[in-house]
């Protein structure tokens, strides 16, 4: 059962990875020559750059999916919080591929917001992001403190 669900998991990683890359190509022609690349916790931009840098968040998510699947599939190479004996190694394993795919889904869900947030605010200085950075910010601090607080449930 639980490789069906890592195998959605996959597919859907994959999944938001390709639909960054179908987004940012879609738009790109459409934007402006100055887009915002850095914004404050407030939304409002305060650095701008070369259209170029709309690949930035595709190039990132790639990336960083690149690294998963290889944390993935090689989880004896990754760092743990607690040291991996023969009585936890599985617990441990499955705790790491859960966490690295929600994670995944968590860090998808940001870069699509952020990429959706600089088209609409290049071209509108008004636009608001549909998820708010604070919501993001709280949401990825909390993320890190449960997910160790697990780890170490299955020493």
């Amino acid at each position: 059962m639980e490789n069906i669900l890592f195998t959605i998991f996959d597919i859907f990683n994959f999944g938001w990875v390709a639909f960054l890359w179908w987004f940012t190509l879609k738009n790109y022609i459409a934007l402006p020559e100055r887009i915002p690349v850095h914004f404050d916790m407030e939304g409002k931009a305060d650095g701008f750059g070369g259209k170029i840098y709309a690949f930035l968040m595709p190039v990132l998510a790639l990336g960083l999916y690149a690294v998963f699947v290889y944390g993935l599939k090689h989880p004896e190479d990754t760092n743990f919080p607690v040291e991996i004996t023969d009585q936890n190694m599985n617990a441990q394993f499955l705790i790491m591929k859960f966490g690295l795919r929600i994670l995944f889904v968590v860090l998808a869900v940001i870069f699509t917001n952020i990429q959706d947030y600089i088209f609409r605010y290049a071209v509108d200085d008004k636009a608001k992001p549909r998820i708010s950075f604070a919501t993001i910010f709280i949401s990825v601090v909390l993320f890190t403190p449960a997910l160790l607080f697990i780890a170490h449930l299955f020493k």
